[in-house]
């Protein structure tokens, strides 16, 4: 979106320069078409940021509480993966049963959606340890 609109921009330009004398009036007609659409993009940035804080104060669990679903089912499957089904498989083979394979997990998904999650979460602690955070 933002190319086409940059492709466009020197061809409205070019129109004013055709239509508009003025050289004061036609370059801060220029300007504002420039910067239209980055003005744009932020007005929806920040649109998207009012919901998202939103989503994060309400107390109910549809709109609040996805981010720390996910985070426990994340945290969840991580903990099975590398603790639990370890010990389980264990505990059998020392206890001398025979049994099926236990599930896996597609860890490179898993640790992908962890690892965003984390990180986000550890540039806050950042922007708080530079006392940057509102």
């Amino acid at each position: 979106m933002m190319s086409l609109v940059s492709s466009l921009i020197p061809s409205v330009t070019g129109i004013l320069d055709k239509v508009i004398e003025d050289k004061d009036q036609k370059a801060k007609l220029a300007h504002e078409i420039a910067t239209m659409s980055d003005n744009h993009a932020q007005q929806a940035l920040m649109g998207q940021l009012e919901i998202n804080k939103a989503e994060a104060a309400s107390g109910s669990l549809f709109k609040g509480g996805w981010r720390p679903f996910i985070g426990w089912v994340c945290g969840f499957a991580f903990a099975y993966h590398f603790v639990l089904q370890p010990l389980i498989v264990f505990g059998v083979t020392a206890a001398g049963v025979d049994m099926p394979a236990l599930p896996e997990f597609d860890m490179g998904s898993l640790l992908t959606v962890m690892m965003g999650m984390l990180g986000l979460g550890g540039l806050r602690s950042v922007e708080k340890l530079k006392k940057i955070e509102k």
